[in-house]
């Protein structure tokens, strides 16, 4: 098999899922920062959900990407960070916002161009 070749198999396509999913990028935004308990990530993200976050921090955890440290308070506290190759993410996740943010205007006309057609087709 040629090395250069890039594939996206499954496991590739479940990683991808779940490193740039939704809450993942704004959890990975924040850990890049500082690392946070659980609660001060609730206050940075307000849209997630209890459950949602847990699972977001369960995933990017057992995919190495961040790590969870129990922290010896009264009562204990949990607190996340960014590991090493978490760190490594940086850049790619920096480089597909920015080829967002200079598409966004020609994405936003292939949109409506689309939506205009579905609604012409429909009968609208």
């Amino acid at each position: 098999m040629d090395t250069d070749e890039l594939r996206l198999d499954a496991p590739h396509r479940e990683l991808l899922d779940q490193i740039l999913d939704k809450w993942s990028l704004s959890v990975l935004n924040e850990l890049c920062e500082r690392p946070c308990r659980f609660n001060e990530l609730r206050r940075a993200i307000p849209q997630v959900t209890q459950k949602s976050l847990t699972a977001t921090l369960r995933r990017l955890e057992r995919n190495g990407v961040i790590e969870r440290e129990v922290v010896s308070t009264r009562p204990v506290a949990v607190r996340y960070r960014i590991t090493p190759l978490g760190k490594t993410l940086r850049h790619p996740i920096d480089v597909l916002l920015v080829w967002a943010s200079q598409n966004m205007p020609a994405i936003e006309h292939a949109r409506e161009g689309f939506d205009t057609r579905e609604e012409e087709e429909a009968g609208f």
